[in-house]
């Protein structure tokens, strides 16, 4: 742990405690950094940290003050879903699936579809300037054809920057791909085959069923919620004889945004040795947590190699940014030769940017300031949907890290019904209907909160809203 980390949970302790009240004022960062005998780099860092748990606060020319916690302690407003028996399937509307992803990607909508950050949140100068550097200390080789494994220098600096963050995976062991869809897709192919089922807790990430689907693989789905999954679930859909992996996010899943405890992902890892099933861990959220410390991933306990993890900086960093990756345990390395015939060459200079991004720290530096940014907005969405909704009979999730919100809207009302109504006026989300299979989630919508809430993003909630009362009415108003 650094020591601006130390730090910062020292005082948190303090804000927890009570020690430091609601309100009070702390003091300066060139105090800070003076008391404890650190740069006024690591001060900063110590108090943006402390800021993105949501716990300090900075108001223009006063200073950083402590963080009223109340609005995060009330009773949330949570999704309710229904219990269901495991069986393999087919992805039965995978038609859908693909119409409404493209229709989610249109950037002429009001962007509360497609996950994305603000590009007002991408660190562009940071990027123009790593990508010069990344230009100016290339070698001859380096524009030549490319290692299909991906660049050295790139795959070195993962592995030191997740060594940052508490885990430590071998660059020989990671492999760059075209984003994190390409990783997960390429994964799924070398461990499965036409037929095989994997399991996957549902309601789930529309675009990981959509590659399912694509891929002519069986859907064998377990129960999800806003607390996570059971694993004695998981075990017995392990044990389906039609099962060959799992497609996990356990890090701030889409669309329910739980976090797994450390207990509850080293219990994956021990199923997943018990039982010798591949886990494909999804962590594309982890970056993009609340809190100080960024969640460990299911691969920090796998020492028996059955836990492949999958990851990119799109959600983190920018959509836009096509780069990255997964990593093979060595019990899987004599598949080396077939990766590298199907895996498809990244852009090298993208590659050495973003290489030089982590290594200047400017990365860690974006994801610091990030994260007070994306609590807030989602803060902010939820009390905008909430008051817009308010008398509805509604149910939110209420997330620490990642910006997706999933909303139950009261049980006739049909979101795929909503989706069309919105998109006559602009209006991007993506109805429930496409997070699962037997129409379970029909009277769900998912929203993205990566954007400024801005008076046009508030007008669409209403909207949302309005039309859901109005339904409502109507129904109501129906001869029985």
């Amino acid at each position: 742990m650094f020591q601006y980390q130390i730090l910062a949970k020292h005082i948190k302790q303090k804000i927890l405690s009570g020690e430091l009240c609601s309100g009070q004022k702390l003091i300066s960062l060139r105090q800070f950094s003076a008391l404890h005998a650190v740069s006024l780099n690591t001060a900063k860092n110590c108090y943006t940290l402390l800021e993105s748990e949501g716990l300090i606060t900075v108001k223009n020319k006063s200073g950083y003050f402590v963080q009223h916690l109340k609005s995060r302690n009330d009773p949330p407003v949570l999704p309710y879903h229904r219990e269901f028996e495991v069986e393999a399937k087919d992805i039965s509307n995978l038609d859908l699936q693909i119409e409404i992803q493209e229709s989610s990607t249109n950037n002429r909508s009001i962007h509360l579809g497609a996950v994305q950050i603000s590009p007002n949140h991408v660190p562009v100068d940071a990027i123009r300037k790593s990508i010069q550097r990344a230009l100016k200390h290339s070698q001859p080789e380096d524009f030549l054809y490319s290692n299909r494994q991906g660049h050295l220098r790139l795959r070195q600096a993962l592995s030191d920057h997740w060594a940052e963050d508490g885990f430590y995976i071998n660059p020989d062991e990671i492999y760059i791909t075209n984003g994190c869809m390409a990783a997960l897709s390429l994964v799924v192919q070398l461990l499965t085959k036409e037929g095989d089922g994997i399991v996957i807790p549902t309601p789930n990430f529309n675009g990981q069923l959509q590659l399912l689907g694509t891929l002519k693989r069986k859907l064998i789905e377990i129960p999800a919620n806003v607390d996570g999954f059971d694993l004695e679930r998981l075990e017995r859909a392990m044990q389906h004889p039609d099962t060959k992996a799992c497609l996990l996010t356990v890090n701030y899943q889409n669309p329910l945004g739980f976090e797994l405890s450390n207990h509850d992902k080293q219990k994956i890892v021990q199923l997943a040795e018990q039982y010798q099933c591949y886990v494909i861990e999804d962590d594309i959220y982890a970056e993009c947590s609340f809190n100080l410390q960024r969640p460990l991933p299911i691969k920090h306990w796998d020492e028996a190699g059955y836990v492949i993890l999958c990851s990119s900086i799109s959600k983190s960093l920018s959509s836009a940014y096509r780069v990255g990756w997964f990593c093979l345990p060595p019990r899987l390395k004599h598949l080396h030769r077939q990766i590298v015939i199907q895996n498809v060459s990244v852009n090298t200079p993208l590659q050495l940017a973003l290489a030089d991004l982590m290594y200047s720290r400017a990365y860690r530096e974006h994801l610091l300031r990030l994260k007070p940014k994306l609590n807030h907005q989602v803060d902010a969405y939820r009390k905008t949907i909430l008051n817009a909704f308010l008398g509805i009979d509604i149910g939110l999730s209420q997330p620490d890290g990642g910006y997706v919100l999933w909303l139950q809207l009261p049980t006739h009302i049909d979101g795929l019904e909503l989706y069309y109504a919105a998109r006559q006026y602009g209006i991007n989300i993506v109805p429930g209907d496409v997070f699962g299979e037997e129409r379970r989630y029909k009277n769900y919508i998912r929203l993205n909160a990566g954007h400024e809430l801005t008076h046009e993003i508030h007008d669409s909630i209403v909207f949302l809203a309005d039309w859901v009362k109005q339904k409502m009415r109507s129904s109501s108003q129906a001869p029985s």
